[in-house]
Order: structure tokens, then sequence, then C-alpha cells
């Protein structure tokens, strides 16, 4: 197994990927003690037999500059194939404002080509590879070293298996025309607002069952203050304080240090210094936030009553259109969307691109009484009563 330390190696590597109709990349790295992901080691694989085909980066034991990796990911003649790259993608974007393009994601393609719902990697080893996975350093320490033999034939496995994957794959797609319809799905995972961590938009992942305007408010400030200094520290933001006392914050207002020092939920290390004078900022703000600037939860969704006969309905129909078309049903719709179409919205990605010509139209056909289902032996058929 081929390790490379320096500049000049990884720009040889990469040179020859830029020769190459693909390279196969994946990352390890950690991110329990930090915001952003810190990498720990990089491995690529090109087409091809022996050792010098696939190598493993070690951007901590080496001296060494990512510059020639990110000039690879620029080449717009190699395709760079990824399994799951959300995670992978971030590390490379907030690093150097680099997505690797073409881009392919064989987790996406296999659910496209009827591997399940979010297939794993060591799934489409076994059913298409024909191999095996030595899973004993999947939860290992990436960041120690020396790495051991067994961590490196781990690790490059992960990409040397991913050469077969996506030659049967891609060509599954070819056969089949899909291609378009992982190009669309993979538009979102190239698209810089991806990766984007606005501190101002860190509130909507707080779950309150509390949807009353000012309290809202505050939790926006309160999350604003802690994604921002997380980020400006590179820790991770539950370091700063967990969700549980940010939503204790949010409803007992505190005022001044006193009151903050009675909360329950609240580290120690939060209850002083710039963290408890930026969390009495955040709630003054809060409060003191003008009415027509106050977040407001979108209920349009809840106010439309969907019809749970054609809710069921359109679940039938998308079980029949997925398993007729091998393709995940959760790649084209989930539940919540199958009953905001029976509540009469529109806007919705099951009714667009490529999901539409699977599911939507038919599903639209449905609503307005043009079609209907009817059972047959095992299977459901669409009858079409124009």
């Amino acid at each position: 197994m081929r390790t490379i330390t320096t500049t000049e190696d990884l720009a040889a590597f990469c040179s020859r990927a830029q020769e190459a109709p693909y390279v196969t990349v994946d990352t390890e790295f950690m991110r329990e003690r930090s915001y952003y992901a810190k990498l720990c080691l990089l491995q690529m694989a090109i087409p091809g037999e022996g050792e010098d085909t696939a190598v493993l980066v070690d951007p901590i034991e080496g001296d060494l500059d990512l510059d020639p990796l990110y000039a690879l990911f620029r080449d717009q003649s190699t395709v760079k194939v990824f399994h799951a790259a959300r995670q992978d993608l971030e590390i490379f974007y907030v690093d150097a404002g680099v997505i690797p393009t073409p881009l392919f994601d064989t987790q996406v393609a296999a659910m496209v080509c009827g591997f399940g719902e979010q297939v794993g990697y060591e799934t489409l080893v076994r059913k298409i590879a024909k191999a095996g996975l030595d899973k004993t350093s999947r939860f290992t320490d990436w960041s120690r070293r020396p790495l051991s033999e067994a961590q490196k034939a781990y690790a490059l496995a992960d990409v040397t298996h991913l050469r077969a994957i996506y030659e049967h794959l891609s060509a599954r797609l070819a056969e089949t025309g899909r291609d378009r319809w992982v190009a669309e799905e993979i538009a979102a995972l190239t698209d810089p607002e991806t990766y984007e961590l606005r501190p101002a938009d860190a509130w909507k992942r707080i779950r309150t069952r509390n949807d009353q305007p000012r309290f809202l408010a505050i939790v926006r400030e309160l999350a604003r203050f802690r994604e921002a200094y997380a980020q400006a520290r590179d820790i991770p933001r539950n370091r700063v304080f967990k969700d549980d006392a940010l939503l204790e914050i949010a409803s007992s207002k505190p005022r001044d240090m006193k009151e903050l020092g009675r909360l329950r939920l609240l580290l120690r290390e939060a209850r002083k210094g710039e963290i408890a004078e930026g969390i009495l900022a955040a709630v003054k703000a809060g409060l003191e936030c003008p009415e027509d600037e106050l977040p407001r939860v979108d209920r349009s969704r809840d106010k439309a009553q969907p019809n749970p006969a054609l809710a069921d309905l359109l679940r039938v129909l998308l079980k029949a259109k997925t398993e007729s078309a091998g393709v995940a049903s959760k790649l084209i719709a989930p539940a919540a969307d199958l009953d905001a179409i029976a509540a009469g919205e529109r806007d919705l990605p099951a009714l667009t691109g490529w999901r539409r010509e699977v599911f939507g139209e038919d599903a639209l056909r449905l609503c307005e009484g043009r079609i209907a289902l009817a059972a047959k032996g095992r299977n459901v058929q669409v009858i079409d009563l124009e």
C-alpha cells in the first residue's frame, strides 16, 4: 500500500488521474472535537491493476498541500466518484471553496438503480464487487499516528471496490437512460449553497413545539450567537451550550448574570465570560426585535387538510410505481409530501423533473380522478378513466 506524504508525489498521482476516465475518492476525518471536519486521510484510485493505481494521502504525517488535488477536482475530463459524498465535499469546500466536478455519487446512483434507501457501501461491495469488507477499523481514531496496516487496508478498500461499483452502476444507468436522473440529484451536491453554514439560519435546526414569534426570535439570536462563536473557535456547537439549554434560556429570558446562574442546563463554562455575555446579548436582541422582523413558522401546510383516502391511494401508487421502475420510494417522495399532494399542494420535488415522469404525472391524474387503481394478483394496475 502506497502512502503519499509529499506535494510532489501527490501532484504526480493527480496528473495520472487527470488522464484517466475517472478517479474514486474517499476521506477519513474527525469532527468530535471541532466545528469543522478535520481531514485525516485521503484515499484515491484510478482504473487498472497494481499498487500504483490506488494510494493513501496522509495530510497529518506528510508535508504537503492539496493544490494538486484541487486542480484534479476542477478538471472536467475526469469523473470524481464518491459514495455518500455530502460530508466529504464539505471538507473540500470549507478548505478551498472547491467542489469536485463532474461528480458521481454511487449511493444516489444505487437508489436510482433499485438497491434500496440510502444503501450502504458494504452492501454494494457485497452485491456488485462480490467481496467482503473487514470492519474492525471502522470506529478508529484516524488522527492518531502511526496508522496500522489494518487501518490502511480498510481505508484503501473504500476506493478500490468503488471502481467496480462505479463501472457497474454507470453502465446500468446508460442502459436504462437514467443517467439524467442521477444528474438531477447530484446538482444539489455540487451547489455551493449546500455547504454554506450561516449563523443566521442556525435556529431552523432547533426542534421546539413553541412557535410563538417572540420566543422564536430569542431562539434565533441564541442559535446565531452559538454558531458564530463555535465557528470562530472551531469547536463543536454543543461545547458552547446544548439545544436543551438553548430552549431553557429562551423560555427563562435571563436579563443579567444572576438570573443566568439560576438555569439548570447551562454548562459551567457558559455561566461566565464571553459566552455568558453573548447569551444575555442574544436574549436582549430577541426581546427587542421589531414586530415585523419576528420569525414565524410557515403553517400553510398544516392548514391544508389532506384527504386521508387520497393520501393512502397515493402511497399505493408510489409503491407500485417504484417497484415497477426499480427505484427507492423515499428518493421520490417522503410520506409528508404525499400528504401535501393529497391536500392540494403542487410545489414539490415529486412533481418535477424525473420524479414527475416516474410518479408525479400519474399522482396528479389520480388526484383529478382521471385514473383509478386496481389490484391484479400481487400487482397494482393503473386504469385510465378518460
